[in-house]
């Protein structure tokens, strides 16, 4: 499978641990595609979820997938300052039908001033049960939970002095938004 190129658009699904569809963003400009990591932004882009609602986001959002993380990172450009939205979820895929991968529950949020918050334990919780998680998963999960926070904590990737502004500024050359 082809890797999609710089400026071409794609539909980013996530799925749950038992193969149903939870989420879909339509229309994911990408930014950059590697062997191994994806960056897209979305803008008021179409979000379907499971049960049919749609809605738009309404700020920019830079999202980064990558190979061999159990996280993707969706960092949202607001007035009031960036802040990130983390998935635990497995390392994502590409096909004919866009970039996919499964939503694990767990989320780490970031906010502006920089506090952390892991979100949804209670979720997550609840669908290892109803969907007998393997320990393997719990296990890799509270791993790349670490790192995630390491990530953070040193600046890394899309937690980087100026990765927003060389992703956000590429997007806006691409579209010839000001």
């Amino acid at each position: 499978m082809k890797f999609p190129k710089e400026g071409e658009f794609i539909t980013i699904k996530s799925y749950k641990h038992d193969g149903s569809l939870h989420r879909t963003w339509r229309d994911t400009m990408v930014l950059k595609t590697t062997e191994n990591a994806l960056i897209g932004c979305n803008d008021h882009t179409l979000v379907i979820e499971s049960d049919g609602r749609r809605w738009k986001t309404r700020e920019p959002a830079l999202v980064y997938f990558h190979k061999h993380y159990w996280f993707n990172i969706v960092t949202m450009i607001r007035q009031k300052g960036t802040s990130y939205y983390c998935n635990m979820a497995s390392p994502f895929l590409i096909d004919e039908e866009g970039a996919k991968y499964i939503d694990y529950d767990l989320d780490v949020k970031v906010f502006p001033d920089g506090e952390k918050r892991l979100l949804d334990v209670d979720e997550y919780e609840e669908h290892s049960k109803k969907w007998d998680y393997p320990d393997e998963i719990d296990l890799i999960l509270k791993e790349h939970i670490k790192i995630l926070v390491e990530w953070i904590n040193e600046g890394k990737g899309p937690f980087s002095e100026g990765y927003v502004d060389l992703w956000y500024d590429r997007y806006k050359q691409l579209t010839g938004k000001k």
